[in-house]
């Protein structure tokens, strides 16, 4: 038995003014190192300047002035950290809407910037709710003040003032322990007391006051808070410690004291010492008792191990004795030596703190979210996306950093002359086995993690799903997760009673907590998806592992390299002497191991955002049904490669490339400069040093020749300093474009865009009246519309030669201008338009509907006016609105302004505002209608004589059915169109009553659909599930949308030819083509849009469990019938109609025209003469005198159109032929494919034989 000798108390002793205080030095750049300190001959000297300031190691060799340098510097770091939190919790009380936010942190944003308008930028201040405008912060510190019961701007100002004066102390402290009292080595050294004191002071009190301040200050509050009440009217948070009655309201138990503290009647405190697990339901976060019950434990826990370690008492454990006796069968002297490497090496300190401060941090980001600590935290997705981030990237940093100090420790430190047979020596020693063995784990994880991707596209795209690895064909499980899981979702009723459930409902069970319709935590599962990324999150994690532990174990020597201790931490290419060795420095491991670190991070972080948008965040229905945000569509798109690419990256970029023009164009413009500075990175890291400084030595000789040449002279970045700047550049470049990314798409929202486009849409239609009224000849136009050519704008384009302006000057005229090919002149002078004075207040009245629908846009964002998403929803009231107000209302205002100004007008009266009340549109009246003499309204049309805008030949009939075109205007009698609009308008408004809404009347679309099932059974269930299908899917709505106003689109083109409503526009050749070709062309991007979002439809918002076997899904089931045999449609038609010209082409090029292969269209031409056309002898309907049909109309419209359509003088029903025949089949084909690949497209949309995902 060995008997030790007492040792000697420590004696903790400092120095007194060792240092004098002086600024002069201030005065030196580079004071500590004797080369730097001479002053710049080359602008490498900057570099060194930089590098070397905080190498106290390069600075003296006296480790007791290196000590005191970092410990006081570690007080200029808690300093700023102190004035970071200061300006955090100023922004939070001079610019923030904190108060709004507390008072309905689920509707209102939290927002602590305001952006100064200057130059346009206040667009960055978005509306985060309640009237404030600014920019919406997602750093969590809203939650952290309501979880510490912060409730007005006062108390965040004085907790501002608070951190200064804190920040002020840690200065001053810093200097004091630097200039007047500096510890000495040995207090430095005495780990045993700085152990105990960092367990119970900082751990221990530190969680002991907090807990104290959560039961006294935080728990009453956010009861109070939570019960609804105005944070104005809580007692303040000095009342609640200092009044102990207050919070016996509370709290019963408060009334007891501490008394059951005493007696170990623990139970008692059960009401503010909870361990119910879980969430709570109304904040979505941590049970804020339980919580106070945690910090409390730990504080005991910490307080007692702060008593573990032997100092000047002679009780507790002594450091050196504990590793010095641990000593295992293959490791030698075990971890004798060990105490003094870390008491006398700080890299090595440091390093094994970063590590575990890196591991920590991790942890932490993974229970922030699963655990969410704050009230509103987990439904604040743009928060917890930040923070999950944020802790991530801090905690790769931090490793990676301790990889760094470690083989700084290793060069700088390591004496391997003393550490003979240790286990650090031992390591050393097996460098090679460690590294290789490692080696081989990272080409294996490698090449199984990618393989497994590599397969499932390979599988995709040879149309195989069923060998794919997947969760429904190959399935790898990862049981091993599942089984952790579930045992912890199964604690509350096994291993933990006193629970109430889990400590996370991430693990399992069939709980979710929703706050404010918004899912804050629901059973995460786990499939193959998982599976196969975590092992991808292993290989990276590996590969860092491997690059930064090669750097430490070789940091002193290699076989390459032996004598790398004397060369240092970072040194460049040791040249061809040695074979090339670059890139073997400890630094340069640090620098590669960086890029992996960032590889690694950012598989994990783009993991969990794409995994929480599918599988957890969204929406919950009050029928209880969840939207995902991207409807689970994780499990089945994450497993290929090309799945990541198309549905994360690609598809949830929308938000951040459209961003422009909102309040989100910020995170545009750092998704461009982020890419610009990632890409700046790389012409660092691919351009040697050489090539860089022969483009400096010419930029010198440049300036030398000038004269202009600085004393410093221009040196290029030397290898390590290119390769820091372009890693730096590398890693900050990836993670901004990674948060512009993220945040875009999280915060981005999608409402009152319509209010915003309707704005646009005035103030074009405004731009245009302007133009005319200003620019135009409207008023000579009218006077002769066959002959004078309408001006659109004149031309002043400075570029213009004098041809150019020769060709451009025409339609009389004095410069340069364009001619209108719109069809705005004959609809002004149609609608009875007659002056630019008309013009100019057709212009302002619609740029007042322009600026009523951008406040209409701005208004149904407050919270006041914003819709919820019930009114949405509400179909029946929508169609019911829109038919009978939108249409219905509008068709009969529109007949009314025909009646009373158009028709006028086209009889040669001028009726405006002035004398609208004089001029009756017709000369009894009201009395017809009052009498129901309608018909009186029809007597005494237009005669074929009248001249248009004149009284010659003009009647008194308001409400017409002449049929036909007005002989001179070549375009439908303006008394018809009347009587087709106030015709519509109560067809509309009779509509507008068929959906039952509150007043249990009309139809419910839902029943309507639901009802209908086929007969037989064939066909599944029918309709059921559209409804809410169609409700909950504005991608689908939208696509229905799009449909109909695309049909409608191309009928408005063929009728505008076939029957032209405005006076005029029919003599108008370039204008008919023009308009059939813009509605054709805008019908033809109207229905590929509805194609396109009925794709994203089937992509992000189809549930096949709510459309079982329904249409929609049994056209899925049946999409291969349907596709192929429109695909065979198409392969016909093509063949067919393409095989006709090349038969024809040929016959004429052969000189046998008459064996060509002329095909009458006798369908048309049958569907023409029922309609009345007499040219192609079929004598059917319309075209029989005999028939009924026409004899029943011959006396009410028939003669007009009859003569129309036979007349040769217009466009109705042209005579059509073989050539139309052709073409129409052309037309057909082009019809068919482009419809074959656009369903195609919709109904492969979630997956194909080829792709199953």
């Amino acid at each position: 038995m060995i008997i030790r000798s007492p040792e000697p108390e420590v004696k903790i002793l400092v120095d007194r003014d060792p240092i004098k205080t002086s600024f002069e030095q201030w005065a030196k750049p580079g004071h500590f190192s004797r080369t730097i300190a001479k002053g710049p001959d080359t602008t490498t000297w900057i570099w060194n300047l930089h590098a070397d300031a905080h190498d106290f190691d390069s600075h003296t060799s006296d480790l007791e002035e290196i000590s005191r340098k970092v410990f006081s510097a570690h007080f200029g770091q808690l300093s700023i950290i102190f004035l970071w939190l200061s300006g955090m919790y100023f922004h939070g009380a001079r610019f923030s809407n904190y108060e709004a936010w507390l008072s309905d942190p689920t509707h209102i944003g939290p927002s602590a910037q305001v952006v100064w308008p200057i130059v346009g930028q206040e667009i960055l201040n978005g509306d985060v709710g309640g009237g404030f405008r600014g920019i919406q912060i997602t750093s969590g510190f809203f939650q952290i003040w309501r979880a510490s019961g912060i409730t007005s701007e006062l108390q965040l100002y004085c907790t501002a003032i608070g951190a200064l004066i804190f920040a002020s102390l840690m200065l001053f402290a810093g200097w004091f322990h630097y200039h007047k009292a500096a510890p000495k080595l040995a207090w430095f050294q005495d780990v045993e007391s700085m152990l105990n004191h960092h367990l119970a002071g900082l751990l221990g009190l530190g969680s002991l006051s907090w807990a104290g301040h959560q039961i006294h200050v935080s728990l009453p509050i956010n009861k109070f808070l939570d019960a609804g009440v105005d944070p104005k009217e809580i007692p303040l948070p000095h009342e609640f410690i200092l009044n102990r009655d207050l919070l016996a309201q509370l709290y019963p138990s408060f009334n007891e004291g501490a008394t059951p503290f005493f007696t170990l009647n623990w139970s008692k405190y059960a009401d503010f010492l909870t361990f119910r697990g879980g969430l709570d339901p109304i904040t979505g976060g941590l049970w804020l008792s339980d919580t106070a019950h945690h910090h409390l434990a730990i504080a005991i826990l910490f307080l007692i191990a702060g008593h573990m370690y032997k100092t000047n008492w002679g009780i507790g454990h002594s450091l050196k004795d504990i590793l010095e006796a641990h000593k295992g069968p293959f490791t030698g002297q075990g971890h004798k030596g060990l105490y003094e490497i870390f008491t006398t090496s700080w890299h090595a300190q440091l390093s094994l703190n970063l590590a575990m401060l890196g591991s920590l941090t991790i942890i932490v980001a993974h229970h922030m979210y699963s655990m969410p600590p704050y009230p509103y935290l987990a439904t604040d997705y743009g928060t917890q996306l930040s923070l999950f981030t944020h802790h991530m990237w801090i905690g790769g940093f931090l490793i990676v950093g301790a990889a760094a100090h470690a083989a700084i420790f290793i060069v700088r430190d390591y004496d391997p002359t003393t550490r003979y047979n240790d286990l650090l020596d031992r390591v050393l020693r097996h460098r090679d086995a460690i590294i290789s063995h490692l080696n081989w784990v990272c080409i294996f994880l490698g090449f199984h993690s990618f393989g497994l991707y590599i397969h499932n596209d390979t599988m995709s795209a040879l149309g195989r799903p069923q060998d794919m690895f997947s969760d429904t064909a190959i399935q790898l499980q990862p049981i091993f997760a599942q089984w952790v899981q579930n045992t912890h979702a199964l604690a509350p009723s096994l291993t933990a009673p006193g629970a109430t459930t889990s400590t996370s409902l991430t693990w399992g069970g069939s709980e979710l907590v929703a706050v404010g319709g918004k899912v804050a935590m629901l059973p995460i599962p786990l499939g193959t998806a998982d599976f196969l990324v975590h092992h991808i999150h292993a290989f990276t994690i590996h590969v860092t592992v491997l690059i930064l532990l090669k750097g430490v174990l070789f940091a002193r020597s290699s076989r390459l390299i032996p004598d790398k201790a004397n060369l240092g931490f970072r040194f460049p290419c040791d040249g061809p002497g040695r074979g090339g060795t670059c890139q073997v420095s400890a630094w340069d491991h640090v620098f590669l191991g960086l890029f992996w670190m960032y590889n690694a991070i950012s598989v994990v972080i783009f993991h969990f955002s794409w995994k929480m948008q599918s599988d957890v965040w969204g929406t919950i229905s009050d029928q209880g049904i969840v939207t995902h945000i991207t409807g689970g569509n994780f499990a089945q798109s994450s497993i290929t490669i090309n799945g990541w690419l198309r549905d994360f990256l690609w598809a949830q970029a929308s938000q951040v490339i459209q961003s422009y023009g909102s309040s989100l164009s910020a995170y545009g413009l750092f998704f461009l400069g982020a890419h610009f500075v990632w890409a700046f990175s790389l012409m660092f890291l691919f351009s040697g040093r050489g090539y860089w400084q022969e483009l400096i030595e010419s930029i010198v000789w440049a300036h030398n020749k000038l004269k202009v040449a600085p004393a410093t002279q221009p040196r290029a970045l030397s290898i390590i300093q290119g390769r820091a700047v372009g890693v730096t550049h590398y890693l900050l470049g990836g993670i901004a474009t990674t948060w512009a990314f993220f945040l875009a798409r999280i915060i981005a929202n999608i409402f009152a865009s319509h209010f915003g486009q309707l704005a646009i849409i005035f103030l074009w239609t405004s731009g245009n009246l302007f133009h005319v009224a200003w620019q135009g000849n409207f008023e000579s136009w009218i006077q002769d519309p066959l002959h004078i050519r309408p001006i659109a704008h004149a031309i002043w384009d400075p570029h213009f030669g004098q041809p150019a302006v020769e060709a451009f000057t025409r339609g009389g005229a004095t410069g340069p201008v364009n001619i209108a090919y719109s069809g705005l002149y004959q609809w002004w002078y149609t609608i009875g338009l007659r002056s630019n004075e008309d013009l100019y207040i057709g212009a302002l009245f619609l740029l007042l509907l322009s600026a009523i629908s951008l406040v209409a846009g701005w208004l149904h964002l407050q919270p006041k006016w914003k819709p919820s998403l019930s009114w949405f929803k509400n179909a029946e009231s929508r169609l019911n609105h829109h038919l009978s107000g939108l249409f219905g209302v509008s068709s009969l205002a529109w007949t009314g302004h025909l009646v009373h100004v158009a028709i006028p007008g086209s009889r040669g009266e001028y009726v405006r505002w002035s004398n609208f009340l004089d001029i009756p549109p017709h000369p009894q009246g009201l009395g017809p209608l009052l009498t129901g003499q309608w018909n009186l309204y029809a007597q005494n049309p237009d005669s074929s004589s009248h001249l248009f805008s004149t009284s010659q030949g003009a009647g008194t009939a308001i409400l017409t059915l002449l049929g036909g075109f007005h002989p001179q205007t070549q375009s439908l009698w303006l008394t018809d169109i009347a009587h087709h609009h106030l015709a519509i308008a109560f067809i509309f408004l009779i509509a507008g009553h068929m959906y039952r809404t509150n007043f249990g009347i009309g139809h419910s679309i839902k029943d309507l659909l639901e009802a209908h099932i086929p007969p037989g059974g064939r066909l599944g269930r029918g309709h059921k599930g559209l409804y809410d299908t169609i409700n909950n899917s504005i991608h689908f709505q939208l696509g229905l949308a799009l449909a109909s106003l695309g049909v409608i689109t191309s009928l408005v083109a063929q009728h505008m030819y076939s029957l032209p409503a405005y006076a005029f526009i029919a003599q108008d050749f370039t204008t008919q083509a023009a308009l059939y070709t813009h509605h054709q062309y805008i019908a033809g991007f109207i229905m590929t849009g509805a194609f396109a979002h009925g794709a994203i439809f089937f992509i992000r918002d189809y549930n096949p469990a709510q459309n079982e076997d329904n249409v929609l899904a049994r056209m899925l089931d049946h999409k291969e019938a349907i596709i192929s045999h429109l695909s065979w449609a198409s392969l016909f038609l093509g063949f067919h109609t393409l095989g006709l010209y090349v038969h024809n082409d040929v016959m004429l090029a052969f000189g046998t025209p008459e064996k060509q292969i002329l095909i009458e269209p006798i369908f048309a031409q049958w569907i023409q003469s029922a309609h009345g056309k007499t040219s192609y002898g079929f004598d059917v309907l319309l075209s029989s005198t005999s028939g009924p049909a026409f004899n029943a109309g011959r006396n009410i419209w028939l003669p007009g159109w009859l003569n129309a359509v036979n007349e040769n003088k217009n466009s109705l029903f042209l005579t059509i032929g073989p050539g139309d025949f052709l073409v129409h089949h052309a037309i057909a084909l082009g019809l068919h494919t482009t419809t074959l690949i656009l369903v195609k497209g919709a109904l492969d949309a979630r997956g194909s034989k080829l792709m199953p995902v």
